[in-house]
């Protein structure tokens, strides 16, 4: 285990050492002490590691990560795991906007509430929050997951495309093209998968769920839907 001392140390010389380890390397387990809501911790990791931040962190932790587990022992502020490729980003407290916005892989775990436009744009991301969500998630997801353990704000899935929403409890409203579907036997088995990779299986099962996708209106311009641009 490499620990890492960042109010000691500062960030530049943490991300240059988690960079460096592209390819095989034997350093594969770092603890981050003394974040204190630092912006930018651990991004744009591109090497199988395992990296523990040991607090909260401030704007941008875990962005573009590549291959690494991150999990942060606190909460996350805005932009946490955005444009992520693949990996695993796991929160143990909250999260604040915009939660893995754009990302095009892997898997991000929330464990408290995530605020508003979680999963904006989100282009392959999976992502699994044990608690609530804000307004305007999922805001033109374009493929993916997201499931919700507890309940959905304002404007859910408005403009989406093709992303896959799964919410236990209440949505206050749905956006633009977004309608309650069919929860078939092939979703049940992505959930289960889901929620056992969100650490989640022992406080849902499938069944308990509604999934939420696109009307499939608003993919091209039609005279007779203007009034819904």
């Amino acid at each position: 285990m490499q620990t890492f001392d960042l109010e000691a140390h500062g960030l530049r010389q943490l991300n240059s050492a988690l960079h460096a380890l592209r390819g095989q390397t034997n350093e594969t387990a770092w603890e981050i002490v003394n974040p204190k809501g630092s912006h930018a911790i651990a991004v744009g990791l591109d090497a199988p590691i395992d990296v523990t931040v040991r607090g909260s962190t401030g704007y941008y932790c875990a962005g573009m990560n590549k291959q690494a587990t991150v999990r942060v022992k606190g909460s996350a502020g805005p932009g946490v795991a955005e444009n992520m490729m693949s990996g695993t980003v796991i929160i143990d407290g909250d999260a604040s906007q915009y939660a893995g916005a754009t990302g095009r892989g892997g898997l991000l775990v929330i464990k408290g509430n995530a605020s508003s436009r979680c999963g904006i744009s989100m282009k392959g991301i999976d992502i699994v929050v044990h608690g609530n969500i804000g307004h305007m998630s999922a805001f033109m997801a374009q493929s993916g997951n997201m499931v919700v353990l507890g309940d959905a704000g304002e404007a859910l899935g408005d403009s989406l495309y093709e992303a896959r929403l799964f919410v236990r409890g209440s949505v206050k409203s749905l956006g633009a093209d977004c309608i309650e579907k069919e929860m078939r036997p092939e979703h049940i088995a992505i959930l289960a998968d889901l929620l056992k990779r969100g650490e989640a299986d022992h406080l849902a099962k499938p069944e308990e769920f509604k999934r939420y996708g696109s009307a499939r209106k608003l993919y091209t311009f039609n005279i007779d839907n203007a009034s819904s641009y």
